[in-house]
């Protein structure tokens, strides 16, 4: 059940009518539960018991995090170290069941036929990439179990845990986010679930509009690039340097409206049954430092590194040494995160490294008056913001081709390479009718769309009444269907 489908329309639309119309909360939960359920049996039946067991297991391990120590023992001292010493153990047996379960589908399977590759054994097909791999993997896997984790960590933090089994498997199986997010904790999504209210107009309409720009970003221009993008690296012995630079950017562009589309349609979906899910982008293309690239670009799973994992490792607690090594650390795991292939550790390497180094330029402009001028400064702020997405454009290819071999082969020929003059006819003549000037056009069009939205939004603080969207939203849904491309193609971050 693709979100861009009629079945999925008529699907949110019975939810969200049987969601209002029973007359209880415990009967509204359950509505959202089974209608989870039914959700993600469409997609993967089969791995809707493991999800559920999943959940249960979370579900008592919380229990137990939870649980006060016993203060019948009579030796006070004592029950308060045995009980501090069984919650760690009890957050660690949780953190690593959620970690045997995601690298056991999504790394494990990789794992092995790279071994069979080097020792010459038959540990598994070695024809097959990770993507191969990847695809018999439990669909939201990696958001399940980021969830999961922080949902104990919380608990042992100090949180309450649930008290209701129904309740934690309905926020870790929401259908409008189970698939890609965005990361929610379960303390924020159980407060909405606490005290729901009949949306009012206002909220409606802005779920409905948030449905229709998903759609359009996703199915109108994500979709239309795809076309672009998959030629261009589909063909990488033959493109030119020009070539793979434009492909690299209209793949920044696919990768951004794709994913930010779901997620506009996930939240749009939550508000139309009273939820609010978080902000996952905020224009994270107009950012001037790779720091606050991360700030605004999939914002859920930067504030899942931040609070789990980088946070715990010691932050910026403890020098700048060790600050640059943690964030260097942290980006790599977030690389890992995406798929087990060379080329998402080297992007999350890159990323990394260039976090790194921005601590260390903004640490020496803090103590020069003249350095700091400069980067707030219009020469520093345009500086600064193509050194940033410089950077992060660049890195897209190694994101895009995770396997070695095509990442060498692109960038052995992203400088000073000609076309072939047989790619320029197929690929521009023939398939796109459309030559690289031309695409050139059409990518700074979609930059300049995106540059008046940010401008209209955080420069003027504009932002359309509930009335002028309710007359776009049919406008839009009809763009939708009449330029989608034929067909309807799966997120790209399914893959992930």
């Amino acid at each position: 059940m693709n979100f861009l489908t009629l079945v999925y329309g008529l699907f949110l639309l019975s939810v969200v009518g049987l969601f209002w119309s029973v007359p209880t909360q415990k009967l509204r939960v359950w509505v959202l539960f089974v209608a989870s359920l039914i959700f993600y049996g469409s997609l993967q039946l089969q791995y809707v018991p493991l999800l559920l067991m999943a959940s249960w297991i979370n579900y008592f391990l919380g229990r137990a995090l939870g649980a006060p120590p016993d203060w019948r023992i009579e030796d006070w001292q004592f029950a308060q170290q045995d009980w501090t010493k069984r919650r760690v153990k009890l957050l660690w047996l949780g953190i690593g069941v959620n970690l045997v379960l995601l690298l056991s589908f999504k790394y494990v399977p990789v794992l092995l036929t790279e071994v069979g590759r080097a020792r010459g054994w038959n540990l598994g097909d070695p024809s097959k990439t990770w993507s191969d791999w990847s695809k018999l993997a439990p669909l939201g896997l990696s958001y399940f179990s980021f969830e999961c984790i922080s949902y104990l960590v919380d608990v042992y933090r100090g949180a309450p845990a649930s008290q209701q089994f129904l309740r934690f498997a309905t926020s870790k199986l929401f259908f409008a986010k189970v698939l890609l997010g965005p990361i929610t904790r379960y303390h924020l999504f159980a407060g909405q679930l606490q005290n729901l209210r009949f949306p009012p107009m206002e909220q409606i309409v802005e779920g409905l509009w948030l449905i229709a720009c998903g759609a359009m970003k996703k199915a109108v221009v994500a979709d239309s690039l795809a076309t672009y993008v998959n030629l261009g690296f589909d063909n990488l012995a033959r493109a030119g340097s020009g070539d793979i630079l434009l492909c690299a950017v209209a793949y920044g562009l696919q990768l951004y409206l794709d994913f930010s589309g779901y997620v506009d349609v996930a939240r749009g979906s939550a508000l139309l049954l009273g939820f609010n899910l978080p902000q996952n982008f905020d224009f994270p293309y107009f950012t001037t430092s790779i720091a606050d690239f991360w700030r605004r670009w999939h914002m859920s799973l930067g504030d899942w590194l931040r609070n789990y994992l980088y946070f715990p490792l010691g932050g910026s607690r403890q020098g700048l040494g060790r600050t640059c090594a943690n964030l260097i650390v942290v980006m790599v795991l977030a690389g890992l995160w995406h798929g087990a292939a060379w080329g998402f550790l080297l992007w999350g390497a890159i990323h990394g490294v260039g976090l790194a180094m921005h601590r260390i330029v903004d640490g020496i402009s803090k103590r020069s008056p003249k350095l700091k001028a400069f980067w707030e400064s219009f020469p520093g702020i345009a500086v600064g913001w193509g050194l940033t997405q410089g950077m992060v454009f660049l890195s897209w290819i190694v994101f895009r081709l995770p396997e070695w071999a095509n990442t060498q082969l692109a960038f052995s020929r992203l400088f000073g390479a000609a076309a072939d003059p047989q790619f320029i006819q197929k690929v521009y003549g023939e398939t796109l009718k459309l030559y690289p000037n031309q695409i050139a056009v059409g990518l700074f069009g979609v930059f300049l769309v995106m540059g008046i939205a940010y401008a209209l939004q955080r420069g003027l603080k504009l932002q359309l009444n509930w009335y002028l969207k309710l007359l776009l939203i049919p406008l839009c849904f009809y763009m939708v269907a009449i330029a989608m491309p034929s067909g309807v193609s799966s997120y790209l971050y399914f893959d992930f």
